[in-house]
């Protein structure tokens, strides 16, 4: 079965991005591990303001990768050659980490992975940790006691920058 990895960057007072969606404050002086990353995965999961979001950069960055984006209006295919996914997301979810593959990344955003947390669909976490604390904006976790689950810490690198990055896997009823 193929994993369900939630590789994401937040505050250290656990935001995603800014109230706007702007992720200006995340450090960009070097690769924090993404390259390595990026060549185990050959499908993305994201939600259709993420998606939005990432258009919003310029230049698409995923046009290698088979993309879904969730949106509880859009279907069909987009220009970049992601798919919106509209119907039964478990069941989808379900037929795509049974298929054939690489790992499957989930690049957010908060209902996103809200829904994956809620279903248990997340096998890995690889968080970085950035040293600022921006006091609002969008959560990583949305606050529900019911999303509560336990992790393994499976490895922790910390960067002159000060950023730190943190890999755990969930104890989830989906791991191999």
């Amino acid at each position: 079965m193929r994993k369900i990895i939630l590789f994401i960057a937040s505050s250290l007072d656990g935001y995603i991005a800014r109230s706007s969606g702007a992720v200006d404050w995340l450090f960009t002086d070097q690769d924090y591990g993404y390259t390595d990353f990026y060549t185990q995965v050959d499908t993305l999961i994201m939600g259709n303001k993420t998606y939005q979001q990432v258009l919003s950069f310029g230049d698409y960055p995923y046009a290698d990768k088979e993309v879904f984006v969730f949106s509880q209006k859009q279907q069909g295919r987009t220009e970049n050659n992601a798919t919106f996914i509209n119907r039964d997301l478990e069941e989808f979810v379900t037929q795509i980490r049974q298929s054939s593959g690489g790992n499957i990344w989930l690049v957010g955003g908060t209902q996103t992975i809200y829904f994956f947390l809620k279903h248990n669909l997340i096998d890995e976490l690889i968080l970085s940790i950035h040293p600022i604390i921006l006091g609002s904006g969008i959560p990583l976790i949305v606050n529900d006691p019911s999303l509560e689950c336990s992790l393994n810490l499976q490895d922790v690198n910390k960067f002159e920058s000060g950023l730190v990055q943190v890999t755990y896997t969930l104890n989830n009823k989906n791991a191999d």
